[in-house]
């Protein structure tokens, strides 16, 4: 019989899970002591390892002082204050500003909504149409849904948001004929840097900077969803700095607090906010009830000092050049078809005779080691940026192991 827990991403009819009951590095241990190599950060997001005393110990104080207060007008409270400051100054975009969320999807719908109420503020209600990317993944609350380039996550939920549609994965031409056909109305164009949940593909070359080009000439504007790629996983602070783009806004999630509490947010550049602050009586009326928990954000900034003090921007790049050694070597073999990353993202792609579920099936049961299965033929892997070099080989002893025949 199933729990009472309904899990996300799950069949509901599930009756069994793995339990894990406590992790250090980019090592998990399960309630039966089954030791684990975390090749994908749980869930794309424990950029500085697991079981980090000292994010644990800030929150903690952080707590025994004010555990949070809204941050509705008029209040607000140091943590918060110090993270946006912090942030805004990592981001490529001048004079940013940061408004919090609790999770990456909530971002999304927050930068979908501020382009569409920044255009309104502006003088130019007819922006309303959103335009995302085929593969892309924008989380699963109603704008993200409706964003969503992974058709099978748009399925069985009835009607979506209107006013947002997809475009194919890297083709400039098409989005240029959209914009010249329907430019004045589109009010931002949302892609990853790096598409994760997609199966990791990097852009084509120039696919970003055509996209800037397009949203400048045409008015819109360029949000790039960093949830994944952002705070040092692609060997830059964000994907905007490895790709040399600059976005108008920028969502992230995951890694700013690593996953040791909820956190996501926009980072908003000068176009957007001089359309939200043209207006001197406008009054945003939007939030959440834990924008800028004083708590979380406490753990956000002691998880940027850890990733600034250990030097896990650069690590990502030793871990990201690693990771594509060994599955080129695979490749190479004949063991697997493919591989493609970029950083520390990174994917495989199974031969056409063996599943990718069985394929991550067998790795969890001969190696102990944690992967994600996209689809029919890909792997993705995103450890903790802190894993050691004996555990990289060991996730690609376990792919190696797993593809033999």
């Amino acid at each position: 019989m199933p729990s009472t827990f309904l899990h996300p991403f799950s069949n509901p009819s599930r009756d069994s899970f793995i339990s894990i009951a406590r992790g250090e590095g980019a090592l998990l241990w399960t309630t039966e002591g089954r030791e684990l190599v975390d090749a994908l950060g749980s869930l794309w997001y424990c950029n500085v390892g697991h079981g980090r005393r000292e994010i644990a110990d800030a929150v903690y104080a952080q707590m025994l002082v004010l555990e949070t207060y809204s941050c509705f007008e008029p209040f607000t409270n140091g943590p918060a204050d110090a993270l946006a400051e912090r942030i805004a100054g990592l981001t490529p975009m001048p004079d940013a500003r940061v408004f919090f969320t609790c999770s990456g999807s909530e971002a999304v719908d927050t930068a979908m909504k501020l382009a569409r109420g920044a255009h309104v503020q502006a003088g130019n209600p007819q922006r309303t149409l959103i335009v995302s990317r085929g593969r892309g993944y924008h989380g699963t609350a109603w704008g993200g849904t409706s964003a969503q380039g992974i058709a099978l996550n748009r399925e069985g939920w009835g009607p979506l948001l209107a006013e947002v549609i997809q475009m194919p994965g890297d083709d400039i031409e098409a989005m240029a004929s959209l914009m010249a056909e329907r430019g004045h109305e589109i009010a931002a164009v949302i892609a990853e840097p790096i598409q994760g949940a997609g199966g990791v593909w990097p852009p084509v070359e120039g696919y970003l900077e055509g996209l800037r080009r397009l949203c400048d000439q045409h008015g819109a504007y360029l949000i790039f969803d960093e949830v994944i790629s952002g705070f040092g996983r692609t060997g830059n602070w964000f994907a905007a700095d490895t790709f040399g783009v600059t976005p108008d806004m920028t969502t992230f999630a995951k890694g700013v607090t690593s996953g040791y509490l909820p956190l996501g947010g926009v980072i908003i550049g000068s176009k957007v906010r001089d359309g939200l602050e043209a207006n001197p009586e406008f009054f945003m009326r939007h939030g959440f009830t834990y924008s800028g928990h004083a708590s979380v954000c406490a753990a956000g900034l002691v998880n940027i000092d850890i990733i600034e003090r250990e030097g896990l921007v650069a690590r990502a790049t030793h871990v990201g050049d690693r990771l594509s050694a060994g599955f080129q070597a695979l490749s190479d073999d004949g063991s697997i078809a493919g591989c493609r990353g970029l950083g520390a993202i990174w994917a495989v792609q199974t031969r056409a005779d063996q599943l990718a579920k069985d394929v991550h099936d067998q790795m969890y049961a001969d190696s102990g080691v944690v992967v994600r299965a996209i689809g029919t033929d890909t792997l993705v892997f995103c450890p903790p940026l802190v894993i050691t070099d004996d555990q990289i080989d060991r996730i690609i002893d376990a792919v190696a192991k797993a593809t033999v025949g």
